[in-house]
């Protein structure tokens, strides 16, 4: 047995577990930190996977390799851990090896979700979640396979840009109506759309996968339930990911599509935490517990179970923001997107350039999405964490600056 009483184990290598380990070490934490993570590589950033997976830039490490040496983090590399022992405050590692802890934190992240249908797993089917993942779909790119990709999400229309940035023939398939359909509003999905088909990407919405025809135990197209077959040799397969909660769940943790954590990111039992995109959190203003996939999100739960380790004060909470990077499109998002808001578009003075806020029935902003408009995501993001009022009129004149749309709401004209 290795580890020790006052252990601080992460299980999980990726910006969460990352994250955590330093900002312990920053906050003055001396006690023994222990990562333990499945995958060979050093912890690396994840968003350049789906957006500069064809180049030498996809492999970009969260801090120098020296790092966890030069701060007594103790990184093992390439061991999965099999068993969480409450009682004994003890894991099973792979290797037959167990460690200790005071406090343990399930960074574990998400699964690729699985195409269910014939074919889905033949050669050049492919999710994309790791860096072996981006490194797989770069090599596609440079034999210029015909690429399609099903899920018209973030991660799969970013990587429909790199592709047809590189003069690839490009098909996204997705099952909704638009693009985007669960994450962003009608009006984004329409303006990212156009600006992909201008592009040269195809996009087929309202299409079911029916199979993936293969040849030589090879993928060779996607066959759709009406019959179409979109020729391919490369299939990407981008429907969403599910939190991996195995482990809690086996441990007799609550879970519900995620690990279920308090505001502190702590879990059913007070010395086992949860972070990052296996977690399901509470966020002000939103009923009952949220799961979020995103960088910022991974940095204000590492605030905050650093803070309950430590017996320091809460550190609050932030708006959640996301950027996707699509073309010469710079996206960013904050707030949550719901059903039912007012959305509101405020044109930019450069071309391309637009903000859409979504106002409640109060006229109060709850979301923004902007497009190469960094001011207007800035005062955006703070409209939400003010829960700010606006005149819609206002908002929408691209004249009117936002500094005079917030003091006038201020005042209630």
């Amino acid at each position: 047995m290795s580890g020790t009483d006052d252990s601080i184990v992460i299980v999980g290598t990726g910006h969460g577990g990352a994250a955590l380990a330093a900002l312990l070490r920053q906050s003055g934490y001396t006690g023994s930190v222990v990562m333990v993570g499945a995958e060979r590589h050093h912890p690396y950033h994840r968003p350049p996977l789906s957006k500069k997976f064809a180049g030498p830039e996809v492999y970009r490490m969260l801090r120098p390799a020296e790092f966890y040496p030069d701060n007594d983090i103790d990184l093992r590399r390439g061991v999965q851990v099999t068993a969480v022992d409450r009682v004994a405050g003890r894991i099973q590692l792979s290797d037959e090896s167990t460690l200790s802890y005071r406090a343990l934190v399930l960074a574990t992240g998400s699964t690729p979700r699985a195409l269910p249908v014939p074919g889905a797993d033949a050669a050049g089917v492919q999710a994309l979640r790791t860096l072996d993942d981006a490194m797989e779909l770069g090599r596609a790119l440079e034999r210029g396979d015909r690429l399609a990709i099903i899920g018209g999400g973030y991660v799969g229309m970013e990587v429909a840009a790199v592709a047809r940035s590189a003069g690839i023939a490009v098909t996204v398939i997705e099952r909704e109506r638009r693009v985007l359909a669960r994450v962003a509003s009608a009006e984004l999905s329409r303006r990212l759309s156009d600006s992909h088909r201008e592009r040269g990407t195809e996009i087929r919405t309202g299409a079911d996968v029916a199979a993936v025809r293969t040849e030589a135990g090879r993928a060779r197209g996607v066959e759709l339930a009406d019959g179409t077959v979109v020729a391919a040799d490369t299939v990407l397969v981008g429907i969403g990911a599910v939190p991996s909660d195995e482990l809690a769940h086996h441990a007799g943790l609550a879970c519900d599509s995620g690990v279920l954590v308090d505001e502190w990111g702590r879990t059913t039992d007070p010395a086992i935490f949860a972070i990052g995109d296996v977690a399901r959190r509470p966020i002000p203003g939103m009923n009952g517990l949220v799961r979020l996939e995103s960088i910022p999100n991974v940095t204000e739960q590492a605030r905050q179970i650093t803070a309950a380790l430590l017996g320091s004060d809460h550190p609050g909470h932030e708006v959640p923001w996301f950027w996707s990077d699509q073309f010469d499109l710079k996206l960013k998002i904050a707030g949550l997107v719901t059903p039912g808001c007012r959305v509101v578009a405020r044109e930019g003075r450069e071309p391309g350039s637009f903000a859409l806020f979504h106002l409640s029935g109060s006229d109060t902003v709850v979301a923004v999405e902007t497009a190469n408009a960094p001011g207007d995501f800035v005062a955006g993001k703070k409209f939400v964490a003010e829960h700010r009022k606006v005149d819609p009129a206002a908002l929408a004149d691209s004249e009117v600056s936002l500094r005079d749309v917030a003091a006038d709401s201020a005042l209630g004209v």
